[in-house]
């Protein structure tokens, strides 16, 4: 037999008891706290009065189970705001805006995703909710806007002013609204740059893309200049990073013509004061243990000079502090250094800290120091999977084989040393021992010893790749002038 529908006597009579499932929502707490299946079953049985057994077949069983269902996962309540499906606290030093995304569809969910992990936006908190304009809008209806919202349109340019409309009466005074949309149209964008939008993107998009519009958004042009920092790290210790690093920095300085600082960050055992010769009383440490201090004045004076363009902030490579700083020094000092030119080279230790790792997400650069046995391969994959994962929308980091071909040491090849990391060498320097020792022991660069060096010339094309400047073509060849007077005559 098929089931048949409950009669309205029945309908009534269940209407009209007040208390059959307790008291009401607005005299008590929820319902679902207090029945269970059971309990449901037996006010059932005596709102029907008589003997029954449920059955998903009969009418009332059915029933049954609906209100078994309904008591035991009540359903949210459509006036509260709904839950991010992904959020992004800061990361950095201090969070400077707050950003909400209300997508659409799953693949712009994911864009926004990675672009708020994204290194730029580390000092950003945000959040990612589904629903488009209208989530938007139940939501800052009781809520209050963040600093942007980025809202996702959908087909009907109609619809999407008219909701923008709608957003601008909820919206808090100083919010900005950046809009996702997938119509090209010169005069859909006028109209919305005049309705007060921010700006308009055009999806599909990449991370960086919106990366780079919030970025746009917040520009200063009154704040100072900012340099890239370049970080330089060892695999293991013992690889030649920090030489490497000195000789880079002195690169972009001499060979690139660039106004370059150089951050010496080992502390207690930093080289860059003998690999320069140079024996500051004040330096980087300073700095650390008073970040607040530092403005550009007390900069320049803790700064040593080695040349014209390149200046060395250095460590004082002594053991009478236990140099216990936190993370948030070192981020605030960097960032302040990046004011003074346009290359900051940072020459990290080799230890593993919290601070270590932020430097190595947060800089521009990133260049992995290693030599061809297994202890560097291992550590030098784990350093390279870790700045893949944590910097998504950047290239791989610069890989350098260092100390290549030393004799009687067995050594993986370069080909199977980048296969296994997954990362092709931006540069491979043979085992020099005498070039590299008498320009450690002379308090110079391979620059200054010997600028035609092989290894002098291969860092200075490294330079020129960071500074992203193409290698100048060699000049034409000036005619001799005596060379039309023995050329044959035809």
């Amino acid at each position: 037999m098929p089931a048949q529908p409950l009669s309205a006597e029945f309908d009534d009579e269940l209407s009209g008891q007040a208390d059959l499932f307790g008291p009401r929502p607005e005299d008590g707490p929820p319902l679902g706290a207090q029945f269970d299946y059971d309990e449901i079953l037996e006010r059932a049985r005596a709102a029907i009065g008589g003997d029954y057994e449920p059955s998903t077949e009969h009418a009332v069983g059915q029933m049954h189970a609906d209100l078994a269902d309904a008591f035991g996962a009540p359903e949210p309540d459509a006036t509260q705001p709904a839950a991010p499906v992904f959020e992004a606290g800061p990361q950095g030093v201090a969070a400077r805006i707050t950003i909400h995304l209300f997508c659409e569809l799953g693949e712009t969910a994911a864009v926004g995703e990675q672009a708020l992990k994204d290194r730029r936006l580390a000092r950003c908190s945000g959040a990612i909710f589904t629903g488009g304009l209208p989530a938007a809008l139940a939501r800052y209806r009781t809520q209050t806007t963040p600093s942007l919202i980025i809202v996702e349109a959908g087909e009907n340019p109609a619809s999407l002013l008219a909701d923008l409309d709608r957003l601008a009466e909820v919206c808090d005074v100083g919010a900005k609204v950046l809009v996702i949309g997938r119509q090209n149209d010169i005069a859909l964008y006028r109209e919305l740059v005049r309705r007060g939008v921010s700006d308009y993107l055009i999806a599909p998009l990449e991370p960086l893309t919106l990366v780079s519009a919030i970025g746009a958004l917040y520009e200063d042009p009154s704040a100072p200049f900012v340099g890239r920092t370049v970080a330089v790290v060892g695999a293991k210790g013992g690889v030649g990073a920090s030489i490497l690093a000195h000789n880079l920095a002195h690169a972009l300085s001499e060979r690139m013509e660039s106004n370059t600082v150089l951050v010496d960050l080992d502390l207690p055992f930093g080289a860059a004061g003998l690999n320069f010769n140079q024996d500051p009383l004040q330096g980087v440490a300073n700095a650390l243990h008073d970040p607040e201090r530092l403005d550009a004045m007390l900069l320049d004076r803790m700064m040593v000079r080695c040349s014209d363009r390149l200046s060395l902030f250095a460590a004082p490579a002594a053991l009478d502090d236990d140099y216990d700083i936190g993370a948030a020094a070192y981020a605030e000092v960097t960032q302040k250094v990046k004011s003074a030119a346009p290359f900051v080279v940072l020459d990290l230790p080799h230890l593993w800290s919290g601070w270590m790792r932020q430097m190595l997400l947060a800089a521009d650069e990133t260049v992995v120091v290693a030599t061809p046995d297994l202890a560097s391969l291992r550590n030098a994959k784990n350093l390279v999977e870790l700045l893949q994962q944590g910097r998504p929308n950047d290239g791989p980091p610069r890989l350098v084989l260092n100390q290549v071909g030393v004799p009687g040491r067995p050594e993986i090849s370069a080909k199977d040393f980048a296969e296994a990391v997954g990362v092709e060498p931006a540069l491979v320097l043979p085992f020099e021992p005498k070039l590299f020792g008498q320009a450690a022991n002379n308090g110079q660069m391979l620059g200054e010893l010997n600028a035609k060096a092989k290894a002098a010339e291969s860092i200075a094309g490294l330079a020129r790749a960071i500074a992203r400047r193409e290698s100048a073509a060699p000049p034409p060849p000036r005619p001799s002038v005596l060379g039309g007077l023995f050329k044959r005559k035809s």
